[in-house]
C-alpha cells in the first residue's frame, strides 16, 4: 500500500500553475493540478485514455468541446481523450484539480510541471 497526503501536493506558485504526481503504475498516472486565480490549463487532448477529474478545492470554468461550464469543489467528471478540454481559475481563491489517467498518452504527462 502506497499512502500520500493530497495537501503535499497542493503546491501554488504566482508565476503558472503546478502539477505534482501522486502515483504512476502500469499506464495510468495520478495527479494534482494547482491553479492561483486567473491561471489556467491551455486546451489539450489525452488521446486513447480515459480522464477523471476531481475538482478537490475551489472553483473554476472547464471547457470541453468548446462548451464552457462551471466545475466546483466536490464535483467530478469524466472526460474521453479525444476530447478537447482547458480548464480555469475563475474564482478568487486557489484550485486544485485531482487527475487521474487511465493510459497515459506519452511519458512527458507522468512528469511534475
Amino acid at each position: 500500500m502506497e499512502k500520500l497526503a493530497l495537501a503535499k501536493l497542493q503546491d501554488y506558485q504566482p508565476e503558472k500553475f503546478t502539477k505534482r504526481i501522486a502515483f504512476k503504475k502500469g499506464e495510468s498516472v495520478v495527479f494534482v493540478l494547482n491553479f492561483m486565480p486567473g491561471q489556467e490549463l491551455p486546451t489539450h487532448t489525452h488521446p486513447n485514455t480515459d480522464v477523471f477529474i476531481l475538482a478537490l478545492q475551489g472553483s473554476g470554468a472547464i471547457t470541453v468541446e468548446g462548451v464552457t461550464s462551471p466545475l466546483g469543489q466536490g464535483e467530478v467528471l469524466h472526460l474521453e481523450g479525444a476530447e478537447a478540454f482547458s480548464y480555469r481559475n475563475d474564482g478568487a481563491e486557489p484550485a486544485s484539480l485531482y487527475v487521474v489517467l487511465t493510459k497515459v498518452p506519452s511519458a512527458e504527462y507522468a512528469q511534475n510541471i
